[in-house]
């Protein structure tokens, strides 16, 4: 979907029925037609290392849930193409 879609920014929940967020993400970046697009992993099992995994997996940036709304505008700011 992201290739076909090609979204400005993507908000990547870690729990997937099929494949984890970390592997989704790792193939959107491994892709040369969707690795430039942001990745922001969320997830409500904030447990220790998961910033790491998701960041070792190529997201850009983490938060969690429940989504604080103002500080995941400003992460999505930061990291949306202009």
């Amino acid at each position: 979907m992201a290739s076909s879609e090609q979204p400005d920014l993507i908000l990547m929940d870690l729990t997937l029925p099929d494949i984890d967020g970390e592997e989704a993400t790792r193939r959107i970046k491994a892709d040369p037609a969707t690795k430039r697009i942001p990745v922001i992993a969320l997830t409500a099992n904030a447990m220790a290392g998961d910033k790491e995994r998701a960041l070792a997996a190529g997201c850009d940036d983490f938060d969690t849930k429940p989504v604080d709304m103002p500080r995941l505008l400003d992460k999505i700011a930061a990291l949306k193409p202009h």
